[in-house]
């Protein structure tokens, strides 16, 4: 294959045919004339016909000349990259190392002093108060000498210790930071403002990580150890969590933490932070007020669960909605909204609850809406057969780069089922079930976008027809890495205008997509 992209030999072929772009005469002019000269040559030679077909460029300027500061630019980048010095691991500052240096020596102490049933039942505040004192003795025994700010500090990690989750409370404690994730009690990176960076926190040692990974599981009734090494839990917040630890996790108990706003986002709020624009914002409100069944599509931390929830701003508070998850992180903004869980197997094995069970029960409880937190399986046909059986308005979130992969994969899960129907059947009932596919995408910047809100229209032979309404267009990067982009809108009459005539919402419907 040439540099072109067409194979030697294909092209210029067929009778009547133009030559084909590699056998092109030979040039003249300025190529040769920058030729040295080879003793003995003649000096004059006659110009070698055909030279004239690639005459100079304006100004003499080869072409890669002027591409050449960019890619300067690119290859310094990389080589910066290639020779960085990457350092694992972080050193904590003196003074919350000396606070933590401290906290060994007191904490024992300490627990020869307290009686634990006890101190479980007070607040954090009362504890606090009953503690003072103590500590105060405790310090006077090891004479070590504390100013005000110390002994507070001291204070706080002595109870986020006892109660809380020891060195992650005031990771969760601050709302900057939206992801936490501990690789091992020697390195934890955080995420704040779509950025990774390291936490300068750490653990004890590997029995205090997993001490505290027991905690957090135990308060939703869930257990990790070696016999069942993986859990997912959630916080009281709502912030979902990931467990796995040894023998699975080579470098120590792993935690990954994905926390939620306090304050509940709407659809509004994503446009202010710069996910949407006017057109798309008012198109996801009607199709979440005129029961559109909407899938919502992304990757890892994308924003799905965020999207979903602002989503849900927009039903009716009259209507009944049945949430259904693995670990329940949804926090829907309705009055009437009843939340249920899965359950993992027990010891034996025995007693597992799926997604598709709960579906499957969801459908005798009388839901107006049946909105699942994620599918990963064989329940997307459930979630179908809801959507298709008088639950309009349904959702879930799955995990596809793009809307057409996102049929592709609820097709493909489908088929990891037991159910025996054929592909194309498959294919028709996903055609039938789905309205809209709203794909968000974190973008490398760090900022969350709603890159396409595509239509399901329906079938052309075997394949599922679309038609994308909304896109996202990159445009440009500024000097310190934020994309430029716009949102763009096809100017296509929507295909589900018929749903929103039905609620009265056609006509500001058919000017958000125009």
């Amino acid at each position: 294959m040439s540099a072109f992209g067409r194979r030697s030999g294909m092209g210029g072929m067929g009778q009547g045919s133009r030559p084909a772009f590699g056998v092109a005469k030979p040039l003249k002019g300025g190529v040769q004339d920058k030729t040295p000269t080879v003793p003995g040559a003649m000096p004059n030679a006659a110009p070698l016909p055909g030279g004239d077909q690639f005459p100079p460029l304006p100004g003499g300027e080869p072409a890669p000349a002027a591409a050449a500061p960019q890619r300067d630019d690119a290859m310094s980048r990389l080589a910066e990259r290639a020779n960085a010095v990457t350092d694992s691991n972080s050193e904590q500052g003196s003074f919350e190392a000396s606070i933590h240096k401290i906290k060994e020596q007191v904490l024992p102490r300490l627990l020869e002093r307290v009686d634990p049933e006890a101190a479980a039942t007070l607040t954090k505040d009362e504890l606090s108060e009953e503690f003072r004192p103590i500590i105060m003795e405790v310090l006077a025994e090891l004479k070590i000498t504390f100013n005000r700010r110390e002994q507070f500090a001291l204070e706080k990690v002595l109870i986020d210790e006892l109660l809380g989750f020891g060195p992650l409370e005031e990771l969760l404690s601050d709302p900057d930071v939206s992801d936490i994730m501990v690789n091992g009690p020697n390195q934890t990176y955080i995420e704040r403002k779509g950025k990774l960076q390291l936490a300068g926190i750490r653990f004890r040692d590997e029995q205090h990580l997993f001490q505290i990974a027991q905690r957090i599981v135990n308060q939703v009734g869930r257990r990790v150890d070696q016999t069942t090494p993986l859990a997912d839990a959630r916080l009281k917040d709502g912030s979902r969590v990931n467990v796995i630890v040894p023998p699975l996790s080579l470098r120590g108990t792993a935690i990954s933490i994905r926390k939620f706003s306090e304050k509940p986002i709407t659809i509004d709020m994503l446009k202010g932070f710069g996910s949407m624009d006017e057109k798309m914002a008012t198109a996801l409100k009607i199709a979440g007020a005129c029961r559109m069944n909407v899938v919502i599509s992304g990757g890892t931390g994308s924003g799905k669960t965020t999207m979903l929830n602002a989503l849900s701003k927009m039903i009716d508070p009259g209507e009944r909605v049945l949430t259904i998850e693995d670990a329940a992180e949804l926090r829907l903004q309705q009055p009437h909204w009843l939340p249920l869980e899965t359950r993992p197997p027990n010891l034996e094995g025995q007693g597992a609850i799926t997604i598709g069970d709960l579906v499957k029960n969801a459908l005798r409880m009388r839901p107006d809406r049946i909105i699942l937190g994620e599918i990963r399986g064989a329940e997307c046909f459930d979630l179908l057969a809801a959507m298709n059986t008088g639950h309009d308005g349904s959702m879930c979130t799955l995990h596809a780069n793009s809307p057409r992969e996102c049929l592709g994969r609820m097709e493909n899960m489908i088929l990891m089922g037991d159910i025996k129907i054929p592909k194309e059947a498959i294919s028709r009932q996903i055609a039938e079930s789905v309205d809209l596919i709203v794909q968000v995408k974190r973008l490398r910047d760090g900022s969350r976008r709603t890159t396409n809100i595509t239509e399901v229209i329906g079938m052309e032979g075997d394949v599922i027809v679309t038609q994308e309404l909304f896109k996202f267009e990159y445009l440009d990067e500024t000097d310190d890495g934020k994309i430029l982009g716009e949102f763009r809108s096809s100017g296509l009459r929507p295909y589900t205008l018929e749903k929103a005539r039905q609620f009265g919402f056609d006509q500001a419907y058919l000017e958000a997509c125009l």
